[in-house]
């Protein structure tokens, strides 16, 4: 019995990692290929579905289609009404997994035949370079796969006697909502719906479920593989969230289809008690209801795409309030809106700086504004984005154009606040304290743009001799070779910080000075 269940768990624990290998390389051999065909062929709802459908059977994780559409979503690649059509395929190609199990796993019992191909796929592995070695772990996690499947199936013959339909929550509606939840917690724990699928094949082979309580167990798991989507959303933006809360209806919304009708399916499914193969009629349930659910669900795309919408709302962003929607039928005011953002953003950035740079080198703003900032540039992209000018509004143009020109300078100047290393440099070298000490103390006074423009071209031409002069230190012996590169970076770094928070200052005095 002890020797069984520790079979058993082995075998679940290999098949989860051949599943885990056999991805992970298949993904690395579609490269950006599967990226490319996500974005080019999702032009309908049904050629995303397609698409989906398509690329999940191709690297056997709809995890990996949804996290490959997410990237396109935040890249801008997709809109979202499009990634709905990849995530209602990749729901219908992972059921590629159960036909693979049942036709080659249960059918063929490739189990034995995988050793030798293990061993040919390890000597690739091991040997091969590039493409090759891809193909080699490819390979062995193909053949990991139906080792753990032959090893549950070993450890379950017999198991009749031992785990029988009985000892299970009875075949009736409140029983296999217990079994639903049942698949959906297994699923949830083991984070993968395929091993979930191929232990209930194994099980419903073996006698020890009947057909209704696979059935039951086979809707749980397809819910079950939305929990790793929201765990992964958790923290993430809404582009993540927007799709592991479709991801989530989508499934849900297929179990509430399915679940109702199996009184009638699973007779019919079963050729009415003709003895047609359980485990092919579990296989054809599960596609089944996902193909009849994408089916459902693609007419009615962008429906769907804006009931999430409304679900997921935009996270507040304390920087960007004032950002109103509402404001966007009258670009005058819209732009009002943008600029009081963005001089908001800049005092913050300038304040959180010159409070790092100052004598007390408090990094405490600093690490708030890296936290808040980027949000609130992103959240004033998006809203300038919505903003339509008309052609003959000259004035509106300038302080459209000035906009965009401080969100590139914000980007930068955000990208010099992550580079901690420099600052803490700064603060060593007595040659730079004048030029940190007047940087600071312009920036806390939030000063025009012409006052931050000349330190700027100062701190540019004091550049040159403070280069000179470290690189002498080190002839003298008195430098490191290590620290010549330090203390150039860290020049670099300040003059840098300098010209971004002078044009800053610029271009919002442009957009104000626009009539």
């Amino acid at each position: 019995m002890t020797m069984q269940v520790l079979t058993a768990l082995g075998g679940v624990g290999m098949f989860l990692l051949g599943m885990e290998v056999m991805t992970a390389a298949l993904r690395d051999l579609a490269g950006g290929g599967v990226r490319r065909r996500l974005a080019g062929l999702t032009s309908s709802p049904l050629r995303g579905a397609l698409t989906g459908a398509l690329a999940t059977g191709l690297i056997q994780s709809s995890s990996a289609v949804t996290l490959i559409t997410i990237g396109a979503v935040g890249a801008g690649l997709l809109g979202f009404s499009q990634a709905l059509g990849v995530l209602l395929g990749a729901n219908v190609g992972t059921t590629v997994t159960g036909w693979m199990v049942m036709v080659l796993g249960l059918k063929l019992k490739l189990g034995v035949v995988a050793l030798p191909v293990l061993f040919a796929a390890s000597l690739l592995t091991l040997l091969g370079q590039g493409t090759a070695a891809r193909m080699g772990r490819a390979l062995a996690g193909f053949a990991l796969l139906f080792i753990g499947l032959d090893m549950m199936q070993t450890a379950t013959a017999g198991a009749e006697a031992l785990l029988h339909p009985g000892m299970l929550p009875e075949d009736t509606w409140p029983g296999r909502l217990v079994l639903v939840a049942l698949g959906l917690g297994l699923v949830a724990l083991i984070q993968s719906s395929s091993a979930g699928m191929a232990l209930a094949l194994v099980l419903l082979g073996s006698g020890a479920i009947s057909f209704a309580q696979a059935a039951a167990l086979v809707i749980g798991f397809d819910m079950g593989t939305t929990v790793t989507g929201l765990l992964a959303a958790l923290g993430g933006g809404r582009a993540m969230r927007l799709t592991a809360m479709a991801n989530l209806l989508f499934n849900v919304g297929t179990a509430l289809l399915a679940f109702p009708l199996l009184d009638l399916v699973v007779p019919v499914l079963r050729g009415v008690g003709q003895g047609a193969d359980d485990q092919i009629a579990l296989v054809i349930f599960h596609t089944g209801f996902n193909l009849i659910g994408a089916a459902i669900f693609l007419p009615f795309t962008k429906e769907f795409a804006a009931l999430v919408a409304r679900l997921v709302r935009e996270r507040p962003v304390p920087l960007a309030e004032g950002l109103d929607r509402r404001l966007l039928a009258d670009p005058g005011a819209a732009l009002d809106a943008a600029q009081a953002v963005a001089d908001r953003l800049r005092r913050e950035i300038f304040a959180a700086l010159a409070a790092v740079l100052g004598p007390t080198g408090d990094l405490r703003a600093l690490a708030a504004i890296q936290s808040q900032g980027q949000p609130a540039v992103t959240a004033l992209e998006r809203y300038l984005a919505s903003v339509h000018i008309a052609p003959d509004r000259r004035a509106e143009h300038v302080r459209y154009a000035a906009l965009l020109h401080q969100i590139d300078h914000f980007q930068r100047l955000l990208d010099r606040c992550a580079q901690r290393d420099r600052i803490a440099t700064l603060g060593q070298d007595p040659l730079l304290r004048r030029d940190v000490a007047a940087l600071a103390t312009e920036l806390a006074r939030g000063a025009r743009a012409a006052r931050l423009t000349r330190l700027a071209s100062l701190i540019d031409r004091r550049a040159a001799r403070f280069r000179r002069a470290v690189i002498l230190r080190e002839h003298a012996g008195l430098l490191p070779v290590s620290e010549v590169f330090d203390r150039t970076d860290a020049m670099r770094w300040l003059g840098r910080v300098s010209d971004h928070a002078a044009r800053l200052s610029l271009h919002a005095e442009e957009a104000k000075a626009a009539p």
